[in-house]
């Protein structure tokens, strides 16, 4: 028997945003100029038949999540489809419950054989299933704000025994030789309990991102955003910077770390941390610049807070050791952690930090996140550069789930304008300020994006099913 909270699917509308960027963004061995933004609302229906609407956006950030051989518009076009699919089989899902338990339940039961299916239509390279989570996390991000909507709460006060029906034994299992119990304990109790109202953000250094004037190539933009590092840790008083690397050069990264670390010190920074973009295939590559910092460059080794990624994608089929390196720092996995129990895994073999996203879904990070702290691992919220609707949940997840700094924010790097109309609202979340993120504006129900004062003209709908 169900709750009296419980809800079901009964509509979905969804939208296309685009969104060029300002500045290339290099993503592994592609660069990113411009992005489809994918933006739904989903109609739930309660138990007593009363109507509610939540919001879900997420950039379809086809390079991070679909590193391939087919063309970016081969890619972008077929996460489209996806999307359209999703959105009608969201639009009647006949499951009724909790948002997070719709969320498991959709992604558990209905997704692989929807993602398997949409592949045996094309040819050529099949969608892989961190895309198919990217396309869907826009839905489950709509559901679980519907859900706060519906009953008038922030959803982050929903997330206990008084509305879930099922405790976390019904979705996750304890490492073997753990003797933790997930019976009787639900995701608010490992939730924040005064979450923060103001987050420590991260900046990217991208790989084309001038550090420096010799960096500079003469084609940067004049539109009165800063260009080089040292302007943006002047402007908008950075303490965290991320650092994006080939992981095939050892030469080449090294020294960007080292240029990179000089000016941080220069610039009173106090955080940095180190991307690979999962092209490395042996960790000695990550320890000998580790090793190699920390002997010639020991207060930029100091300011490393963690490594993030460095290792293929694919975890099942890439079982590499890694305790090497995480023995030297703290080592995230960020692509590699679609679910608690890729990072179950992740754990057995060294990894010992997990990094979320909401862009594979409120419900998968949620659920990590009560697996990771449970066995002690340590979190932190990544970015998908995400603009606009993107940004509130993304902010939200890092506030209520205690990160080991801050959170990732970059969109106000890379395409300021185009959160425009939702920073006249929410202006300490799209501009970084004293180093950190304000999110003092947000308030009211769901995700509390206060989208009625949002004067956002949306483009008309790519497709709309139910109510």
């Amino acid at each position: 028997m169900g709750k009296t909270t419980d809800i079901h699917c009964v509509g979905a509308t969804l939208y296309y945003l685009p969104v060029e960027t300002r500045m290339p963004l290099k993503f592994g061995a592609e660069t990113v100029t411009a992005v489809t933004c994918a933006r739904v609302c989903v109609t739930v229906k309660g138990m007593d038949g009363r109507i509610a609407r939540g919001w879900g956006e997420t950039p379809l950030s086809v390079t991070w999540v679909w590193p391939g051989v087919l063309s970016y518009e081969e890619r972008d076009g077929a996460m489209r489809a996806f999307c359209e699919i999703l959105a009608a089989s969201w639009g009647d899902f006949g499951a009724r419950g909790h948002a997070l338990e719709l969320g498991h339940d959709f992604i558990e039961g209905e997704l692989p054989a929807l993602l398997a299916g949409f592949n045996q239509t094309r040819e050529g390279e099949d969608m892989p299933w961190l895309a198919a989570l990217v396309c869907c996390s826009l839905f489950d991000l709509a559901v679980h704000d519907a859900y706060g909507n519906l009953h008038g709460e922030s959803v982050y006060r929903m997330y206990g025994p008084e509305h879930l029906n099922r405790d976390l034994s019904a979705f996750l299992e304890p490492a073997s030789e753990s003797d933790f119990s997930f019976s009787n304990r639900y995701p608010d109790g490992f939730l924040v309990r005064k979450p923060p109202s103001t987050l420590p953000a991260w900046h990217l250094v991208g790989g084309l991102d001038p550090v420096g004037r010799d960096e500079l190539t003469g084609t940067e933009p004049d539109d009165g955003y800063p260009v080089e590092l040292s302007a943006w840790i002047k402007r908008d008083g950075l303490r965290c910077l991320k650092i994006k690397l080939r992981g095939n050069d050892e030469e080449w990264d090294y020294e960007r770390i080292v240029k990179i670390g000089e000016l941080a010190l220069r610039g009173g920074v106090s955080s940095l941390t180190a991307d690979f973009n999962c092209t490395v295939t042996d960790p000695a590559y990550v320890n000998d610049i580790l090793d190699r910092l920390s002997l010639d460059h020991p207060r930029i080794y100091a300011l490393l807070l963690y490594v993030e990624q460095p290792f293929p994608y694919d975890l099942e089929q890439n079982r590499i050791d890694v305790h090497s390196v995480s023995a030297r720092k703290p080592l995230f996995l960020d692509e590699s952690a679609h679910d608690w129990k890729l990072v179950r895994l992740g754990r057995e073999l060294g990894w010992n930090g997990v990094a979320l996203k909401t862009c594979k879904t409120q419900t998968g990070a949620l659920l990590s996140c009560c697996w990771a702290k449970a066995h002690g691992m340590s979190l932190m919220v990544q970015d998908l550069t995400n603009p606009m609707l993107a940004q509130v949940p993304h902010v939200l997840l890092a506030a209520h789930v205690g990160t080991i700094m801050g959170v990732e924010t970059n969109a106000m790097q890379f395409y300021p304008e185009a959160s425009a109309p939702e920073a006249r609202v929410h202006p300490g979340l799209y501009r970084r300020q004293g180093g950190v993120l304000d999110l003092g504006s947000l308030s009211g129900s769901g995700f509390g994006y206060r989208l009625p004062e949002v004067d956002r003209v949306m483009p008309p709908p790519v497709l709309s099913v139910g109510e």
